[in-house]
This record gives structure tokens, sequence and C-alpha cells, in this order.
């Protein structure tokens, strides 16, 4: 009934003409997840009974003629770290596997309010900590593309829900790349939103600081319907902003053309010759455009991740001190208090949180804290002036979203550096509270496979119209001229 093809605007089209039930909708979605999700594990959680439930109270509202809302009947997949009333949330964490959610995220409620269906809970990387969805207490995600690799992280289970068509759009969060990476890894559409412009009420918090909810979606008008649900102030997330929030415009003359910056530290011998060749041809079309491109600098971009790395596991560190066993979730009783406490945490935390939670203690500690987590700040505040600066130069930033293509299930568990070096394209956006979309751009042959490819274009700070108008006119183009 649906293709692979399909957009919200082509199945509210189905919708409005009859041409099919929501529930239809629904039981099409689930068959795919029956028949596909054995081999990629995108869901960790099929909420069958409740999708189908709204999906008859859709078709209640369609038959007596009710307002249509803006994602009405569109199905969704939700990342296991964001609160579903009554649905289990695991954050893909052995400590939290029981745990059910008590309420709606700010961006559930949206998306219901809406009209969204909720088909289920998708994989992650353990509290999204990772760049593969191989972290996850529950298993590993495989990548449509190619199961012998990983979908990227730690939206892994979102992006492959939405590359396979088992999702018509998803929901991830982004704290240094994990939806940009991962739709990059899938060949989707990924847009992490300026810090503050949604709501992180109700999304298990990993660090605090640089944590956004943001959507992927298999073309960019998709992503911008469900970015424009999602957006907004919240009483509930004093981080948040007015939906009307005007970004801070460039100074520029009058019949001055559009300027795209190519932060030359992005295109250095950590780029792979495939993906460099990819950027050149991505760089034709916004040229095409009538866009001027030019190389710019980013200085502080190779300490970027060093800061990340410091700032994310002080967060982590103390956002996990919550999980003892107590009150909710897992629980290993011992004779005393403390030793419940240490059993707990380290049967509940895998090995990679562990490990974040150990650094992140280290560099909030007394004697270290000066030397660490306060000159990271510092070097964050350096950071946020470069793109400052830049944005005083150009309109947006172009770059690749990931200096390789998927790699290997495997190929980089053994080594956390080398995991950790897949998000050094992300990660500066993210440390600076910046907009960022992943756009897919084609495939390129690595390995003796072909793999999807992403371009990552950013804005200056709450400008995600802007990005969404450009990102959106370089998809049409790319199809206009072939890529592949």
């Amino acid at each position: 009934m649906l293709d692979e093809k399909y957009t919200i605007e082509d199945l509210h089209e189905g919708l409005k003409s009859k041409k099919f039930s929501a529930v239809e909708v629904v039981e099409n979605f689930l068959k795919r997840i029956e028949e596909k999700d054995k081999d990629i594990f995108s869901y960790l959680l099929v909420d069958k009974e409740g999708a189908l439930a709204q999906a008859r109270e859709t078709d209640k509202r369609l038959s007596q003629n009710l307002d249509f809302r803006e994602l009405e009947g569109v199905v969704m997949a939700i990342k296991d770290n964001i609160l579903v009333k009554d649905l289990r949330c695991t954050a893909g964490s052995k400590i939290l596997e029981n745990f059910i959610a008590p309420y709606d995220a700010t961006v559930i409620r949206k998306l219901k309010d809406a009209g969204a269906i909720i088909l289920g809970k998708t994989n992650l990387d353990e509290f999204a900590m990772g760049s593969s969805t191989e972290n996850s207490a529950f298993g590993l995600t495989h990548n449509p593309y190619d199961f012998d690799r990983v979908p990227g992280g730690s939206s892994g289970g979102s992006a492959a829900a939405t590359a396979s068509f088992q999702c018509l759009g998803a929901l991830g969060s982004d704290t240094g790349g994990s939806i940009r990476q991962p739709a990059s890894f899938c060949g989707v559409v990924g847009l992490r939103p300026t810090y503050g412009r949604v709501s992180r009420f109700g999304a298990i918090a990993m660090a605090s600081s640089l944590d956004q909810i943001g959507p992927f979606a298999n073309s960019v008008f998709d992503a911008r319907k469900i970015f424009n649900v999602l957006s907004g102030q919240d009483e509930l997330d004093s981080t948040t902003v007015p939906k009307n929030i005007k970004p801070e415009a460039r100074k520029k003359d009058k019949d001055e053309t559009l300027k795209i910056g190519l932060p030359k530290e992005y295109f250095s011998d950590n780029l792979h010759p495939q993906m460099r060749q990819k950027m050149n041809k991505a760089i034709e079309i916004f040229t095409k455009m009538g866009a001027e491109v030019k190389e710019i600098s980013l200085p502080t971009t190779d300490v970027s991740l060093a800061t990340y790395y410091i700032l994310v596991p002080a967060e982590v560190s103390a956002n996990l001190a919550r999980y003892d066993g107590v009150k909710y979730g897992y629980c290993q009783k011992s004779e005393n208090l403390i030793e419940n406490y240490l059993k707990t945490r380290k049967d509940g935390f895998g090995k990679e949180v562990r490990r974040r939670i150990f650094l992140g203690t280290y560099v909030l500690s007394a004697g270290y804290y000066d030397a660490y987590y306060l000159k990271a700040q510092k070097v964050r505040t350096k950071i946020i002036e470069d793109f400052k600066h830049a944005f005083s130069e150009v309109d947006f930033l172009l770059m690749p979203t990931t200096p390789t293509p998927a790699f290997k299930i495997g190929e980089m568990t053994k080594d956390p550096l080398s995991m950790y070096l897949a998000d050094i394209f992300t990660v500066p956006t993210s440390v600076a509270g910046l907009p960022a979309i992943s756009v897919p751009f084609g495939k390129v042959d690595y390995e003796n496979k072909s793999l999807p490819f992403g371009v990552q274009i950013i804005s200056r700070w709450f400008d995600e119209n802007s990005l969404l108008d450009l990102a959106e006119k370089f998809e049409q183009l790319s199809k206009i001229h072939p890529h592949t």
C-alpha cells in the first residue's frame, strides 16, 4: 500500500482522499517491522495495541471532519531515552530495564497533540553514550545498507528505523552528533536544533548543557514538519526559548550573494578520499545555487573533541548519580547501603557508562577541577567565539557529516578513542550549541561496499528556518544533478 518513497505529504493526501485509513497505515508499518526488524533490531519495544488505538482515534476524527492536524496519522519511532507515558523507557541500560514512564516528555505531548502515532521505542547506546549503537544492554542495531556495519549512534535505532521505512519519522537526541552521524551512516535526514530550541523535559539526561532532541526523516520537508511541532518554549525546561525568536543576521551589503564557508580543518587528512570527491560535487551544487563558497578557519577545531570529553563525562557523573537502586530501576540488594549502591551500579551500568562516570568524577574532584573542567569551560567559550567570527564572514558552514562512511560492527569497540573520533565533525557544533543538519548525498564506494554519505550544513544560532530552506534547495538540486 505505502511504498518506500512515501512522505508525510503523500500520507496526508491519502488520508484526506480516503485512499486508506490510519488503521491500515499502522497495520502496514507493523507488518514491515515484523518482516524487517529481525535483521536490523532498530526497535526495543513495539507498542502494537497502543499504535492501533491511536490510529482508530485518528480515523474517528477524520470521519467527524475535525481539524486536520500537522502530523495527523504520521507513524513515528521514539529513541528510548525519551519518556512516553505507560511505555517502558530503558535508555538502553540494564539499570532501567523495567522502568515504566509515568508521564509524556514535552516533545511526545506535542507529537500526540499534532496527531502523530507512536509505533514504539528504538535502540540506542546506553544512556546515549556511544557512536555505533553497540553499547546497548539489549543488543546491537545493524545498518540497513549492510548488516555487518553499524548504523551510527547513539540514535542508531531511530536512524535505522527511518532508513528501512519502519516509520515515517523518528526522534533522536544529539549531544555530540548522535542525530547527524547516524543520519549520515543510514542515508536519512537528521536535524540537531539550536540548544534550547526544543524542550528536554522528559528526556533522560546525559549531558544537560549539550543534549538536544531532534527529528529523523527521509526528506528535509518531513524533518521540517516534525521540527515545527517540536520547537517552542516550555515552562518545564528553563533553557527553552520562544518559538518566534529571531536569529542575529550577518551584516552585509544589500546585493551581496549567499556566502558558504568551508572550514579548512574539516578537509584534512582525516577525510576519506571518496568523501572528499563527494564534497567537491556538493560544492558544485551550492555554486550553481549562486552561492559564493570560500575557505574559512575554525582554529579551535583540534581541541573541540578533547573539550567535549571533559565536559560530557563531568555532567554524566552528576546526572547518573541518581541511579542507585533505591527509588526505582535495577537493584542488587546487599548487606548494607554502600554495598547496595556499589553492586547495583557495577552490574546495572555497562562498560562505556562506567568509563565516563569515572572520567567525570575525576575531572570534578578536588585538585583537578581547575586543571580540567574549568579550563574546558574556558575553551568552550573560545570555540563559540570562533563560530561567531565565522558567521560574521559567511551565512552557513558546509562540511562532511562524518570522516568515513559506516564502519564495521566490532571494528572500534576495543579502542574507545577511535570510536570518539567518529564524532570529530559533529562535536564542535554541539559544544557551541549551534543548529546543524545532515542531508543524504548519494553513496560512496568504501571497502567494496556502496554506503550512504551525508553533507552537513550549519547555520547561526536559532536560524533553523534558513538552514532548512538551504538544505531543501540542496536536496532538490542534488536529485536534478545526479551524484551517485
